[in-house]
């Protein structure tokens, strides 16, 4: 089922001894906003632990490489779509479940005396009204995505490839992270050694002691129509943002760990969104130069409690759905009422992949 009632989420991680986002303009140090000493994380991190999730289950996705190698969109693209041309099965469903796409295929393939799939597409013959084969090239790509890449169904993308004129707008939303309080970066000279393709160069580790992290997101159902983002992605992409951060176990990455997930899931009839909720959530803390973990902060979501109540009381409130890391007790710290509790530890079932 298509998604249909907007959200608004709020992921939760803690960072220790970490680099949660390398900046490349500053020798890979933590990404910082340096007048007020936060930490930022951009939404390229996210999507991009959520995209290796996804390949790592077998799910195929649009922006990956081939055979190791980083590509350009447009050769990425043809991959793909080659992929279902040469495929008669898929291809006979395909059409079987579009009829519009059918309809003008049966128009491209009379003007062709080809006898494949992908020997009709590529026809000169076929590709002449360019018009037309352009309305075609946008209902494949729209079909193909909606059948199997799920990153475009969530993300989004605007596809710079030559006769397709439609754009995707990502029904998730991420912004970015930050630190809701002060960070200190590790003063060290740790030397580490950074391998090249054919020889091996030095550089030093950068790391923040302790850092308390929020995203904020959305989720639109008009979007989803478009992209056809289901129920079943709006799940996949709650586990893929906490395991997908417990999965990238790298030198510079461990010491990451999810600690909650919060989503407000509104009415199908409301249109709009509560925002970003940080900042309905107050963070204090006494001693900012030796912050190290997360009982050296005061955390009061009352503010956000009061939000989300509001809002019940207005009608526009389905439910609220949450998760938190079960051996945290980070439910002592957030104390928003939760209707329905999702284990986003759990595997993905085969059904959730296919």
């Amino acid at each position: 089922m298509l998604v249909n009632q907007n959200s608004d989420f709020l992921f939760v991680f803690e960072a220790s001894m970490t680099n949660p986002n390398g900046d490349p303009d500053q020798e890979n140090k933590p990404r910082m906003d340096y007048e007020s000493k936060t930490a930022l994380v951009s939404d390229a991190r996210r999507k991009r632990d959520c995209r290796n999730f996804f390949k790592q289950k077998g799910l195929p996705i649009f922006v990956d490489t081939l055979e190791e190698q980083k590509v350009p969109m447009d050769v990425m693209f043809e991959h793909i779509r080659n992929q279902w041309l040469d495929n008669e099965g898929k291809m006979d469903k395909l059409f079987s479940n579009y009829p519009k796409l059918n309809e003008l295929w049966s128009y491209l393939s009379s003007k062709s005396k080809k006898t494949t799939y992908r020997e009709i597409y590529e026809d000169k013959a076929t590709q002449k009204e360019k018009k037309f084969f352009q309305h075609f090239n946008n209902e494949l790509t729209t079909a193909i995505i909606r059948e199997s890449l799920i990153d475009i169904r969530l993300f989004g993308s605007a596809l710079a490839v030559e006769g397709v004129s439609r754009t995707f707008t990502g029904p998730v939303q991420i912004s970015w992270g930050y630190s809701m309080h002060p960070v200190e970066l590790v003063k060290s000279n740790t030397i580490t050694s950074i391998m090249n393709d054919d020889n091996s160069t030095f550089g030093k580790k950068h790391k923040l002691y302790y850092g308390l992290f929020m995203h904020a997101g959305t989720i639109n159902k008009f979007s989803a129509k478009l992209t056809g983002m289901t129920e079943d992605d709006r799940e996949l992409f709650r586990k893929a943002l906490v395991q997908g951060m417990l999965m990238n176990q790298t030198d510079s990455k461990q010491g990451q760990m999810p600690l909650a997930y919060l989503e407000v899931v509104y009415k199908p009839e409301f249109d709009g969104f509560l925002g970003d909720m940080r900042r309905f959530i107050n963070v204090s803390y006494e001693n900012v130069g030796t912050i190290r973990s997360l009982r050296d902060l005061q955390i009061n979501d009352l503010p956000l409690q009061e939000a989300i109540e509001k809002m019940k009381q207005l009608g526009y409130v389905d439910k609220v759905i949450g998760w938190y890391h079960p051996l945290a007790n980070i439910q002592e710290i957030f104390r928003v009422h939760i209707e329905e509790f999702v284990d986003l530890w759990a595997p993905i079932v085969p059904t959730e992949v296919q």
